[in-house]
């Protein structure tokens, strides 16, 4: 089931995320998020009026996918950072591409006009999710992130709406 996120939320979406932060160098954060932190983000992101959503299934949240500014100045206000996150049991069963179609939908609705995907490389299957969805590669920045002793490029795809 897809849904909006709530606090309630907050402790499987930190767990979810966690896994990625301390195992992988598909986020630059390198320390575990609280579940405080995870309820102040989804504050945040709502509270702008952009969708958080999870995926739920038997009661226990299997992914989830928001967007957030791309940029503080205000002439960034119609561009935003997309971001999906799967529980590392649920991935390969199509819930990304559920979950990130959802969002595309639910921002196009707003009237949105750019979405911008970042990408620690190498990420295939998130490269892949991407361009299945119609983003497209726009940039590549060399070694500029540090995670677990390695430089670590950087890719943008984006889709217009």
């Amino acid at each position: 089931m897809l849904r909006a996120a709530t606090s309630a939320d907050a402790a499987a979406i930190a767990a979810i995320y966690n896994h990625y932060v301390l195992h992988t160098i598909v986020t630059f954060e390198e320390e575990a998020v609280t579940t405080d932190e995870i309820v102040s983000r989804i504050r945040e992101v709502q509270g702008a009026g952009i969708p958080w959503l999870v995926w739920e299934d038997n009661g226990r949240v299997l992914g989830y996918t928001y967007a957030s500014k791309w940029k503080s100045r205000c002439s960034f206000r119609y561009s935003l950072e997309t971001t999906v996150y799967l529980d590392q049991d649920a991935t390969g069963r199509g819930l990304g591409r559920k979950l990130y179609t959802a969002l595309i939908e639910a921002l196009r609705a707003q009237k949105y006009h750019a979405l911008i995907g970042g990408i620690s490389i190498p990420n295939p299957g998130s490269i892949a999710l991407h361009e299945k969805l119609g983003f497209q590669k726009i940039g590549h920045f060399k070694e500029v992130g540090w995670k677990f002793n390695q430089w670590i490029d950087v890719g943008y795809w984006e889709l217009v709406l």
